[in-house]
């Protein structure tokens, strides 16, 4: 198990859900979360066995911005 975390331009609840189905249903993750509050929109990510750039990727394809912290 590991955790990811992402710079993310996901600023209000609309976008969090616009992405929420890709996440939720996605069988390698297992938690998630934004933070709002946070400068970054930070994208927290708990989960087995996935590469950064797919879940890049998952947000992309929502229509946002997503990109893995150092």
């Amino acid at each position: 198990m590991e955790i990811l975390v992402f710079k993310t331009n996901l600023s209000n609840k609309a976008h969090i859900s616009s992405v929420m189905p890709a996440l939720d249903h996605h069988p390698q993750i297992l938690q998630w979360n934004v933070d709002l509050h946070d400068w970054d929109n930070v994208l927290r990510v708990v989960s087995e066995n996935i590469s950064p750039a797919e879940i890049e990727q998952l947000v992309f394809n929502a229509g946002y911005f997503c990109r893995e912290l150092e």
